[in-house]
């Protein structure tokens, strides 16, 4: 096992150095999805939730989530991101939404947290602007399908 990066020698959280680690084209891909009720998910594809349109707002929410990941999380690198893309692909047969955040940036770390931070925060949103009709909604499976770039390459997720 390698070891914790964001510890000094001395057990302290610190922020990583990466300012010797070369600049390179970086991409991260996350996932996840909402279940919730039929008739919920009804409301958000027939763009008569009370809110307005749920998924575009969701996918807003997202992109901006992306953008603003080291406001969030406390040893995060500021990025400039290049590409945020939001896919939201409801899944009737499930009664669910599911995402997929896909984030690109060239730079010295990876934007894993960035893809994570995104996928969260869309569900949330769908969350937010259903929860009068249905509080029981179950947000999971998010995590992290495949990273490109930097020193330790391409991770794929084995499915």
């Amino acid at each position: 096992m390698t070891t914790l990066t964001h510890f000094n020698q001395a057990g302290e959280a610190h922020m990583v150095d990466v300012g010797d680690k070369a600049t390179t084209q970086r991409v991260a891909i996350a996932e996840g999805r909402i279940e919730m009720e039929p008739a919920t998910l009804q409301l958000i594809l027939d763009g008569s939730a009370k809110k307005g349109d749920v998924l575009g707002v969701a996918r807003l929410a997202g992109i901006m989530a992306a953008k603003k990941t080291a406001d969030l999380i406390p040893l995060c690198h500021p990025l400039a991101l290049s590409k945020v893309n939001i896919d939201l692909q409801p899944l009737v047969a499930q009664n669910a939404v599911h995402c997929t955040a896909t984030v690109h940036t060239s730079g010295q770390t990876g934007v894993e947290m960035e893809a994570l931070t995104a996928v969260q925060i869309t569900l949330l949103t769908i969350y937010d602007m259903c929860k009068a009709v249905d509080k029981g909604m179950t947000m999971g499976g998010v995590r992290l399908l495949e990273k490109r770039g930097g020193k330790s390459g391409h991770w794929l997720r084995e499915q």
